[in-house]
Formats: structure tokens, sequence, C-alpha cells
């Protein structure tokens, strides 16, 4: 399989994502989409470095992900704060709590 497989597969990964973050109005679907298109991009940075034959993109992806994981446990922790004060996770439940 050449690169633009991979790229092929990583873009349509991240419409995914995309479209999930445009469509979704449950909280935790919105960061499920969020996920989708990070792990896209790390799709990516592995698929460059294999064929550049380096191990930087692999590296950076590493580096990605545990800051992905660790945006998604901050935004879990909201969401359980948003369940506990509303009873649901719905978006427009968030925009309530503004003021």
């Amino acid at each position: 399989m050449g690169l633009s497989a991979y790229l092929l597969v990583s873009a349509a990964l991240f419409c995914l994502g995309v479209f999930g973050l445009l469509t979704r109005r449950n909280a935790v679907g919105i960061l499920a989409s969020v996920e989708l298109m990070a792990n896209a991009g790390n799709i990516n940075l592995v698929a460059f470095a294999r064929f550049n034959g380096n191990a930087t993109g692999q590296i950076f992806a590493l580096f990605s992900t545990a800051l992905t994981v660790a945006e998604v446990v901050v935004g879990l922790a909201l969401v359980i704060l948003l369940y506990r004060s509303r009873g649901d996770v719905l978006v427009e439940s968030a925009s309530e709590l503004k003021g």
C-alpha cells in the first residue's frame, strides 16, 4: 500500500469526525468525534514517518496521543459535572450555565 491509501483513510476519518462534531448534541458524542479527528492526524504522522524512513512522526504521534488522552479526561470531567448539575449531557444545557 502506498502513502495515498493511508492519507485517504485519514481524510475519511477526519471527515467523519467533523460530521459527528457538527451533528451531535450529546457532549460524549462530541468528545468521541474530537478523538476521531485527533486519531486521523496521528495516522498522517505515522504514515509520513513510515514513508520518510525516520521515527520522528511516530514520536510526535505518541505525544499527540498523550495530549489527546489528557484532553478527553478533562472533557469527561466537565461532562460529569454537567450531568450532576442538569441531569443530562446535552450541549444546550451547558449554554444555560453561562450566567
